[in-house]
């Protein structure tokens, strides 16, 4: 558990009741980890929603490379040669993993700290069950995590264009 009073000072917990933020402070940890730590992979499951006290975290997608030139039979087994671009940083009060507050709870990409960080982790699953008791609160935090959703798709529509170029 983290204090309350921790999360309310990070905008993104703004609007909701102290009841709200006390249910969130129960379902969290403050954690440390080391630069090069890897959070999460595309495409896995994810348990946990993040909030970065201190440090940096890079959002990062996995795409093909392209001097690789894949066969058929390849592309078939799913042994297409890629690498790591990332596509946003994440710095403190800011959030990710959103992933774990919207079914199907797969992750849209991977997470790994740039730098040393701090961060608060929260129990997705437990959220959600918190969720279906208080729809209202539910209703609020997927409004919150739609906004994030929105700027990560915005980070990725210019990093795309960038590597056009």
């Amino acid at each position: 558990m983290v204090s309350p009073e921790l999360l309310r000072r990070y905008p993104f917990f703004a609007e909701l009741s102290y009841d709200n933020v006390v249910a969130l402070a129960d379902a969290a940890d403050e954690r440390r980890y080391e630069a090069g730590h890897v959070f999460f992979h595309e495409d896995e499951d994810l348990s946990h929603f993040y909030l970065v006290e201190e440090g940096q975290v890079a959002i990062v997608i996995d795409v093909p490379d392209r001097d690789a030139e894949p066969g058929v039979a390849d592309q078939i087994a799913g042994d297409v040669k890629t690498h790591s671009v990332i596509v946003s940083t994440v710095g403190a009060g800011e959030v990710f993993g959103w992933s774990g507050l919207v079914p199907p709870q797969r992750t849209t990409a991977g997470a790994k700290a740039e730098s040393e960080c701090r961060v608060i982790e929260f129990d997705a699953q437990g959220l959600l069950e918190l969720f279906e008791e208080d729809p209202v609160f539910g209703h609020m935090m997927t409004q919150k995590a739609a906004r994030v959703i929105r700027r990560r798709l915005h980070d990725l529509r210019v990093e795309s264009l960038a590597t056009v170029a």
